[in-house]
């Protein structure tokens, strides 16, 4: 099941969650990438394994970039699908952290190796980072949904069933293979404003990391992220006010999100979260 896994270490981990996060189109803004890079950096996780490029992407589309060493010697860098390890700070359990790049090309085998590597080190649960273009204001806070198909994780974390239909990214079909073998999934899905799509946004990519470790129980320090989220939200509402129409839009937006908010006020605090989701893990794994 695992022939385009390539390991460099066999990782002994703790009750281990997987924390996935692919570039395209799950990855609006690159907040999705981003956050699982800053994370994985502040877990210090270290790589034990990667996917085989080989048979998962049309290199004609998805180009290997060319490189020079010491400014010398040429060097191909491929697209990679990366794992690492490392602990969660203030927790009892350790981390596996797959960074990667969605493949065209054989999505179900793919998936297989993912979950061939979860299995092998006892992941109690994956959790898929995302991030799409919404209707939604730079100026207010970001919108992070959680999703999962497990009744009861989403009866006990306050997520969402997803009842989306239409056409579907690489971490769609990841939760579909991890529901078929057992393993319980969620997605974190931060709204990045479609008016500003082509713009990397570490605002939302300060949400899923923010979101992310309440979830986990497992508390980062953000403030260089929170330096770059205040001057993207700056940048672009100088742009914003440049432009009577999109000011006026703009408006519009903020307007519908406080709504929202206000409906949203009595929502349970992260620390409920992560405690409701620990006893899951918990009762699922004595199952």
């Amino acid at each position: 099941m695992m022939d385009h896994v390539r390991w460099s270490d066999h990782p002994r981990l703790r009750r281990p969650v997987l924390v996935a996060a692919f570039e395209g189109w799950n990855d609006a803004a690159d907040a999705a990438t981003t956050a699982g890079r800053y994370l994985l950096d502040r877990w210090d996780a270290r790589p034990f394994a990667t996917i085989d490029p080989e048979i998962f992407y049309d290199f004609s589309s998805t180009r290997p970039q060319v490189h020079l060493a010491d400014g010398i010697t040429r060097e191909i860098i491929w697209p990679s699908n990366e794992l690492s390890a490392g602990t969660l700070p203030r927790t009892q359990r350790d981390v596996v952290v797959l960074l990667g790049v969605e493949p065209q090309l054989r999505w179900r085998t793919f998936c297989e190796q993912v979950v061939g590597i979860a299995r092998e080190l006892g992941v109690e649960m994956m959790l898929a980072l995302g991030a799409l273009l919404a209707d939604v204001a730079h100026s207010r806070p970001v919108r992070v949904t959680g999703t999962a198909a497990d009744p009861d994780l989403v009866a006990r974390l306050g997520l969402e069933r997803s009842r989306y239909e239409g056409p579907t990214g690489i971490v769609g079909v990841l939760h579909d293979a991890c529901r078929q073998a057992g393993i319980p999934s969620a997605s974190l899905w931060a709204a990045v404003p479609h008016y500003v799509a082509a713009t990397p946004s570490p605002k939302a990519a300060l949400a899923l990391v923010q979101r992310t470790s309440s979830l986990l129980s497992s508390p980062v320090l953000t403030t260089d992220l929170e330096l770059a989220a205040a001057d993207y939200e700056r940048q672009v509402t100088e742009v914003v006010e440049s432009d009577d129409d999109v000011a006026g839009y703009v408006r519009q937006l903020e307007e519908r999100v406080d709504e929202l908010d206000e409906a949203e006020a009595n929502l349970p605090s992260g620390d409920a979260l992560a405690a409701e989701l620990e006893k899951f893990l918990r009762e699922h794994g004595g199952d």
